[in-house]
């Protein structure tokens, strides 16, 4: 009898410690099988930027689906007109506009601005989105598209030398990017901007329609609900604009919930990109220097019925 109980435990041991050893071994798999599957899946970069605008050009960014941004945009006058004019504080021109996402990919927008009375609409399309796990992709490329309208008719006859009524077509210019950003880490995106832009008309046979720059971004994380943005635009030699200068642009951003704040000097008085990247007449170095700010608010418009990127 005693050699039957024996006999039984040393069966139940065997059971048991093959049943345990099963067990290990399924859990192991499926922990694998897990982590594999957590690997394939597609991770996008979210957040290169807090807002679809470094300071005066468009970043990577597009609008989320069904959301309308509002975008008011203050610059004013030069510091360096001294303290009867407060320093620039007296004079301002300003831009109102708003970007609207037709899905997380496509935006469309437009605005006014005070500045040489300029009406813009643009077309934006994110084209690669960086991302991580399978088939990732290092980098953000978004297209842009943009036609500025100026109904300041002095302005057109002043920059144009003509002397007649301007046609309706005088007064477009259009504009094209190619916007190229990384987001290294947290705390650091770094941005590059091909651009053309295009005048239907300018001042004299020698002077190109079509005008090249290349401008750099970069926005360096200084506390979670703060940034310094860094904006560069150089335009390509054989296509600046006589008498025009560079545009450097520095920020300082601060993100609130639903609204991203931003303080910034330039020394660009425009705020489309016609403006900013080949008509800027001010320098640096000689204190044509503008404050300003820039206010983002997003209200959802409408819930999209797909979360489809």
């Amino acid at each position: 009898m005693k050699t039957l109980l024996k006999t039984f435990a040393f069966v139940n041991v065997l059971i048991c410690t093959h049943g345990y050893a099963q067990n290990i071994n399924v859990d192991s798999l499926l922990d694998a099988g897990s982590s594999e599957k957590n690997q394939s899946k597609k991770h996008f970069t979210e957040a290169t930027f807090a807002s679809t605008r470094l300071i005066d050009g468009h970043t990577v960014e597009t609008t989320q689906g069904g959301v309308l941004d509002l975008k008011i945009s203050h610059r004013f006058g030069r510091l360096n007109e001294g303290f009867y004019n407060m320093f620039g504080l007296d004079a301002a021109s300003m831009r109102i506009g708003f970007d609207y996402g037709i899905t997380n990919r496509l935006t469309i927008g437009g605005g006014r601005s005070t500045f040489e009375k300029q009406y813009d609409g643009f077309l934006k399309y994110k084209l690669l989105w960086q991302s991580e796990g399978e088939r990732s992709m290092p980098l953000s490329v978004t297209m842009l598209t943009s036609v500025i309208y100026e109904t300041d008719t002095s302005a057109v006859k002043a920059e144009k030398n003509i002397y007649i009524q301007p046609r309706t077509t005088d007064k477009l210019s259009f504009a094209g990017q190619l916007l190229i950003a990384r987001k290294f880490s947290q705390g650091l995106s770094l941005q590059l901007m091909p651009t053309m832009v295009h005048k239907n008309i300018v001042d004299s046979i020698t002077t190109p329609n079509d005008l090249f720059a290349i401008g750099a971004g970069a926005r360096v994380r200084l506390s979670p609900r703060s940034n310094l943005n860094l904006e560069y635009y150089y335009q390509l030699p054989g296509y600046k604009l006589p008498g025009t200068y560079n545009t450097f642009s520095v920020g300082y951003e601060i993100e609130t919930g639903g609204h991203v704040f931003e303080l910034h000097v330039s020394n660009s008085t425009g705020m489309t990109e016609r403006t900013v990247i080949s008509e800027n007449k001010g320098q640096w170095q000689a204190g044509d220097i503008h404050f300003g700010f820039n206010i983002s608010r997003v209200f959802t418009v409408n819930k999209p019925t797909s979360t489809k990127l």
